[in-house]
Parts: structure tokens; sequence; C-alpha cells
């Protein structure tokens, strides 16, 4: 099997289900001439022109809503957000309109749109571009979710948000784009909603997705020399979650820790701490942690950056912590 970039993946995503479907577009700041800004979309101008893959003016509330237009009348659209930091803008399109046009029109508009582009923190960029709104988007009805965190699963879950009637929150990062994976040449769809087991273990479930993915599996390898066995659970979708696979697990290793990126309160592990506590609480032999950013808006100095975001001596600290070490 190959091995691609997370960008080239994306790319391949698109690029198939446009030649699939020719009412599938994207459209975006820089995705056609630039060929992207992260260049995810690199040759596909070349291949579907300007009337597929088009470039836009920065105004994300404009392409978003004509984009939504676009998918009541039957498109279906890929509109790329330079980063979400920048969806902020359009927020009122994708909440009021694209998420909740089926129910107010009593079922007779789709609105298969797919909203991507990178999220959260890529290094020194400031508070207002290292934002994670993953449990912004997750909070809202009529939306899915999807935060992949490697390129099988990249091109897998894109293929099948293009595919999707309901319109799609598809958040990637920018400090994978350049990950390499394994991704098989013939096509294969992953269904959203289904997490996934990256590793089994008995002792401790830990449960994260998305780029923090990297950060427990690289704590995870440090563990293990410490005789220590963790499952290892990549969530890959937010809404749906995948709330039996979590349950299943705390009631075999009968531990829990959850890593984010998003600030702590309201978060997707406050969620999955409420339902594991409802559902599987007689199984638990410590109480659930979670491990979120700091309560406070990202600095610029590296420095304040590391300690801003969960690392891996937290996981491993708090590890020991639920085994009681």
């Amino acid at each position: 099997m190959r091995e691609i970039q997370f960008r080239e993946a994306i790319a391949e995503a698109m690029s198939e289900e446009m030649r699939l479907d020719n009412s599938v577009f994207l459209m975006g700041e820089e995705v056609a001439e630039y060929n992207g800004a992260y260049k995810a979309s690199k040759g596909m101008l070349d291949e579907f022109g300007s009337k597929r893959v088009i470039d836009t003016p920065i105004s994300e509330g404009g392409f978003s809503g004509i984009g939504i237009g676009a998918a009541m009348n039957g498109l279906r659209p890929i509109i790329e957000f330079m980063t979400f930091n920048f969806s902020l803008v359009a927020i009122d399109q994708i909440i009021n309109n694209a998420a909740k046009m089926k129910q107010m029109s009593g079922g007779q508009f789709n609105i298969p749109i797919v909203f991507r582009g990178p999220t959260g923190s890529a290094g020194q960029l400031g508070a207002t571009h290292s934002q994670s709104f993953d449990n912004w988007y997750a909070n809202c009805p009529g939306l899915k979710v999807v935060v992949p965190s490697n390129p099988y699963d990249a091109k897998g879950l894109l293929k099948s948000s293009i595919r999707d009637n309901n319109p799609v929150i598809f958040m990637e990062s920018e400090q994978m784009y350049g990950d390499k994976g394994s991704v098989p040449m013939e096509e294969y769809l992953i269904p959203i909603g289904l997490g996934n087991i990256i590793q089994e273990g008995s002792q401790v479930t830990i449960v994260s997705y998305g780029k923090m993915l990297k950060r427990v599996l690289a704590a995870n390898s440090r563990l293990i020399e410490s005789g220590i066995s963790i499952e290892v659970i990549d969530l890959r979708s937010l809404r749906p979650i995948d709330y039996e696979l979590i349950i299943q697990s705390v009631k075999k290793t009968n531990r829990l820790i959850i890593v984010e990126e998003s600030w702590p309160l309201g978060a997707i592990s406050s969620e999955i701490t409420y339902a594991i506590q409802k559902h599987a609480f007689d199984y638990l032999d410590a109480p659930i942690v979670r491990i979120c950013s700091a309560d406070t808006p990202m600095a610029y100095s590296p420095t304040l950056v590391d300690a801003f975001l969960p690392s891996e001596d937290q996981i491993i600290n708090k590890v020991q912590e639920v085994l009681y070490l």
C-alpha cells in the first residue's frame, strides 16, 4: 500500500468525488490558481476548470451563503475555509441556514454541503488564529462534525461527507497536512459516526481525535516502556459520537481519560464524561479525567503555546493518577 500526505488524501477524495458526480464543486479562498493555501487542492483547477474549482473573495459569509444556496438547488458544494477561525464570519450562514434548512422547510430541502479546512492551533499564530471550535459546531443539531487524525481516515471520511445529504463540518489541521500514512489505491468509504480503536489495552481508555491523537500516541509509546496497557480510541466523528465504543472500552479498562484541544467549558470531553457516568458509572475505578487546552486565549510566545496545549507529560501524569501510581 502506498504512503501519501494528508493533503494529498484530501485532494484525492475531492477529485474522485468530482469525477463521479458533476454536481460536486470546490469553492474558497486560493483553492484554484494557488492550488490551495495548504496545497490541498493541488492540480484540481487544471483537471476540472474554473467553473468547478472556484477562487473567492475574502468573504466567508458571502461564499458560504452561495454554497448553501447551491446545495438547495441540487449541487454538492465543498466550501474551504483557510482556517475555521475565519468561519466565525460565516457562522450565521452555517448555523441558521445550513443546519436548519431541512427542518424549517419541512424536509423540502436537503443541504448536501461540506465546510472543510484547518482548525485549532498551528504554532505562533496568536489568539485569533489558534482556536478550536469543534465543540461549538458539534453542539448544533442539523450538522455532522468530522475530525480525522490521519490520511487514511481523512480520505474515507471526506468521501462519505461529500456524499452525505446533510451539512458536514470537516475539520483538519494545518500541522498535519504533511503527515504521511498508508492509503489504498482502490475506493473506500468510512461511515460518519464510527470511532476507531487505534490500540487495544486493558488498564486505561484514552479517547481523543484530530492532531491531539498524535500526542496521545507519543505518550503511549513511553507508557508501554513502563508496562502500562492503554486502549486508545480515535473518535473521528464528534456529531454523531460513537458512545457505545467508549462505553464498552471503559467497561473493560475501568478508567477513562479524554484529551482534546478545545477549551474545557462545554467541551466534547464534558459530554463524554456525562455519558460514561450515566451508562458505565459502576465500572469506573477512578474519576474520569479530562485534558483540555488552557482556559485562556492562546498567546504568541512559543513557551506559552506549549503551556496552553495538552502535552505528553500531562497525559502520562494523568494515566499514573488514575492508576494510583
